[in-house]
């Protein structure tokens, strides 16, 4: 099976801005689309191809007409036909709502669905630009339900500046936010789970407040300050860089500045490769794709070579 490319399925956000069209080169018809689903199982948004001869066709009859060469056979066995990654660029014009995903038992328990783990690496900030993640120091229930009350929330949680290349782990239960003038890429758990708890009391287009999740995320959130979200990975040029390792993904992160041969014979999974800066033409033995800044291509997992030519690339390389 050929390297697959997808066709990005657009969202409109309160908070979304114009950086997916004028950054990213997506065919953006409106401002305000926050983001840029590349690779999505989730009902209701499922990819569909967009080159060579499964173009048209939706992601989830690929997975069921070739599940493990698409999937890889220990995929199919943790996951059966369900696809487990959902892979996003995210603009932020405004602050997105303050928010945090259930872990698996209980987003199966509440909604029958996996939970949301996800990572984020910071490809574009403003000047002065942050990131909520967790809080500023160990917080009780009672203590965060007090300042829900007193509109107090803000003052118990911890900002994090960023910049281009900065990498965060959101574990479940972990309070967070994209603030105001990020673009980044987004890999996470196949969930369109999420529990908002606070939105700075604004209004959508139709003059109405935004529904908030509070005595759903009571039994959700960690009260406790835990300093595990910046992730410290290598850079090497020209090498996989280890990034993140995690139960439901791992990340590797590649600069190139000349080609990459792989053997991929034994990994027994899917591969995805965001590129985030450059451009790169992927191959395996079945055919070739160019990739440039912002887009994502998904190589099977029968594809026992994986080929990177590219004079100057970053690219995330993600497996299960």
């Amino acid at each position: 099976m050929h390297p697959l490319k997808f066709v990005p399925i657009l969202k409109p956000r309160l908070w979304g801005g114009t950086k997916l069209g004028e950054v990213l080169g997506k065919s953006v018809q409106a401002d305000g689309i926050g983001e840029s689903w590349e690779l999505s199982g989730v009902a209701g948004d499922v990819s569909v191809v967009a080159n060579g001869d499964h173009k048209g066709t939706s992601l989830t009859t690929l997975i069921e007409k070739f599940p493990k060469e698409l999937l890889g056979s220990s995929v199919v066995e943790r996951f059966g036909h369900e696809f487990p990654i959902l892979i996003k660029f995210i603009d932020a014009k405004l602050d997105l709502s303050i928010q945090l995903h259930p872990h698996d038992d209980l987003a199966k328990e509440r909604h029958n669905s996996f939970g949301k783990t996800e990572m984020w690496y910071i490809m574009d900030a403003d000047p002065g630009a942050e990131l909520i993640v967790g809080f500023n120091r160990d917080v009780t229930r009672e203590e965060y339900a007090q300042s829900l009350e007193n509109d107090t929330l803000l003052e118990l949680l911890n900002y994090e500046p960023v910049s281009e290349g900065d990498t965060f782990f959101i574990n479940t239960g972990k309070v967070h936010a994209i603030g105001a003038g990020v673009l980044l890429a987004e890999i996470q758990q196949t969930s369109d789970i999420t529990y908002r708890i606070f939105d700075f009391n604004r209004r959508d287009k139709d003059g109405n407040l935004r529904e908030l999740h509070t005595e759903l995320a009571l039994d959700a959130l960690d009260y406790k300050k835990k300093d595990d979200f910046k992730v410290n990975y290598p850079k090497e040029k020209d090498n996989v860089n280890d990034m993140v390792s995690c139960p439901y993904f791992k990340t590797n992160f590649l600069h190139l500045s000349s080609d990459l041969e792989q053997d991929t014979s034994n990994r027994d999974s899917f591969t995805i490769y965001m590129c985030v800066d450059g451009e790169a033409v992927i191959a395996n033995d079945s055919g070739s794709v160019s990739i440039a800044r912002g887009e994502t291509v998904l190589m099977p997992a029968n594809s026992e070579q994986i080929s990177i030519r590219t004079k100057a690339s970053k690219l995330l390389e993600v497996t299960v």
